[in-house]
């Protein structure tokens, strides 16, 4: 009986959401800890029949890519801040970079030993939100956490990545 899986045949269990990789601008962003779903919806359009209005048929009509948010514990690393500030700085429209707002980014989905599974590439992402800080709390016990809402105009499976060996080493990452 067919598992969903080809290369191992042994594998029963689907890959977890615990361990993928997030990059742009050919770089692995440091410290993501929560990506939230690729979501695309298309929207139904009904129409009906002169001959027979009894019913509707149903077609489809525009589709739209939800928003992706990111998050990942403060730290010194200022990629999250330097795209944001792309869209709109504090020094106002004449500072914001027309160019290069928005990005490809790679989302990687990883097997537990780290061979990569799967792959999507979501295509002309920019910034809409950002967190910097969160609620500050002296009575917490908690990670802060910056916060990314990014807008896409689609998304797409990379079919060219194989389903890994996982017999296989891990290759070193770059």
């Amino acid at each position: 009986m067919a598992k969903g899986f080809s290369v191992n045949a042994h594998r029963v269990d689907p890959y977890k959401n615990f361990k993928f990789r997030v990059s742009w601008d050919g770089k692995t962003v440091l410290g993501v800890s929560k990506v939230t779903a690729l979501k695309r919806t298309t929207e139904v359009v009904k129409h009906r029949d002169g001959g027979d209005n009894s019913r509707d048929h149903k077609s489809p009509g525009r589709t739209s890519y939800e928003p992706v948010t990111m998050e990942r514990g403060i730290t010194h690393d200022p990629e999250f801040e330097k795209w944001a500030n792309l869209v709109h700085p504090y020094a106002g429209d004449a500072a914001m970079d027309l160019k290069s707002f928005k990005k490809d980014l790679t989302l990687e989905v990883m097997n537990e030993k780290g061979h990569v599974a799967l792959r999507y590439f979501l295509y002309d992402c920019w910034v809409s939100e950002f967190q910097s800080v969160p609620d500050l709390d002296a009575n917490a016990n908690a990670v802060a956490i910056e916060y990314l809402k990014i807008e896409l105009e689609g998304w797409e499976r990379d079919v060219e990545t194989p389903e890994p060996d996982e017999t296989a080493d891990v290759p070193v990452s770059a």
